[in-house]
């Protein structure tokens, strides 16, 4: 479950000249963080979920979360008139939550468990990986845009902020797209619940 998108954007400032020495590129920046649950039956772990994961919306709770916010910093470089980007450089901090079990489990139910939980890892790591494309498709949108007739380079940022929304909106339609095939009735999410749950 991939829940929260935020965004930031910082232009280097305008320069005469050519553009800085700094590195281009994307950074990714990963944490993975849990919760604990409980319970001696797969019935009973899922009600730990359902009662201590983290918050989908007001009321619900999730399995597994998956969260990101993302940064762009670039150069503008002004010569003659024409404003390009120089350095472009983004920062993608990539968060994920999943449940832990926080005391032994019998062995069946352990085996379950593991399945279950390498299932929900490669879902939240399927978000992970759109939003890993997503920064790449970004960067290559923004690197070596070049607008003539823009000597204060105010044309180049509009266009660099639609560019960057544009990438974003494509990417975001992936992630629900994802989800949506993924938590639809008899998807594979329901699958890994009823696994864990039958005994």
């Amino acid at each position: 479950m991939r829940l929260l998108i935020l965004s930031g954007l910082a232009i280097v400032g305008a320069l005469c000249g050519s553009a800085t020495a700094a590195s281009a590129g994307v950074k990714i920046l990963v944490k993975t963080q849990t919760y604990d649950i409980s319970g001696k039956t797969g019935e009973a772990l899922i009600e730990s979920m359902d009662r201590n994961g983290p918050r989908h919306g007001f009321m619900a709770r999730a399995i597994a979360q998956t969260s990101y916010t993302k940064a762009w910093e670039f150069d503008l470089v002004e010569v003659k008139g024409t404003c390009r980007i120089g350095q472009v450089n983004g920062t993608l901090n990539l968060n994920f939550t999943y449940p832990r079990v926080a005391s032994a489990l019998p062995p069946a139910l352990d085996k379950r468990w593991a399945r279950f939980f390498a299932g929900v890892r490669t879902h939240e790591e399927t978000h992970g990986d759109i939003a890993r494309q997503m920064m790449r498709a970004t960067e290559k949108s923004l690197r070596g845009l070049t607008i003539p007739n823009d000597s204060q380079c105010s044309k180049a940022r509009r266009e660099a902020r639609r560019r960057i929304d544009a990438v974003f909106d494509d990417y975001e339609a992936r992630q629900n797209a994802f989800d949506a095939r993924e938590h639809r009735e008899g998807g594979h999410v329901e699958y890994l619940v009823e696994a864990l749950e039958r005994p």
